[in-house]
């Protein structure tokens, strides 16, 4: 008899098909509904973002504790270390504009004074 597919992995898979769904719906959103979306995915505390984040961070936490024991190569821990300090560093950058989106995506069309200024794309790179 097979086994059946773990609880923690079924939820996984469930999170990663409803992410899927997520972007999908964020695609065809007006422009004051998509920065609400995007806002909420950026909070730091209750935040998509935050959150695989986190995720990361206790994946990394467990392949260490794994390597140590000879479980897995010590590159898996360092790896996963890696990529939980980049998107530590990734969420605290994006947090610096999560309010300018909320600000403009509660804003309703008739609020609006006048139509928005395009702005020139600046890249800037602080890191």
């Amino acid at each position: 008899m097979p086994h059946p597919t773990p609880y923690p992995v079924r939820l996984a898979d469930e999170i990663t098909r409803q992410l899927g769904q997520l972007a999908d719906h964020l695609a065809h959103l007006p422009p004051h509904e998509a920065t609400q979306v995007i806002a909420r995915i950026l909070d730091p505390d209750d935040g998509l973002l935050g959150g695989v984040t986190h995720l990361v961070a206790i994946g990394s936490v467990f392949a260490k504790v794994q390597a140590e024991g000879g479980a897995l190569p010590a590159e898996v821990w360092l790896a996963l270390g890696r990529a939980s300090n980049e998107l530590n560093d990734i969420a605290l950058e994006l947090d610096e504009h999560r309010e300018t989106l909320w600000h403009v995506g509660t804003q309703s069309a008739t609020q609006a004074a006048k139509p928005p200024a395009p702005a020139p794309l600046v890249v800037r790179h602080r890191r």
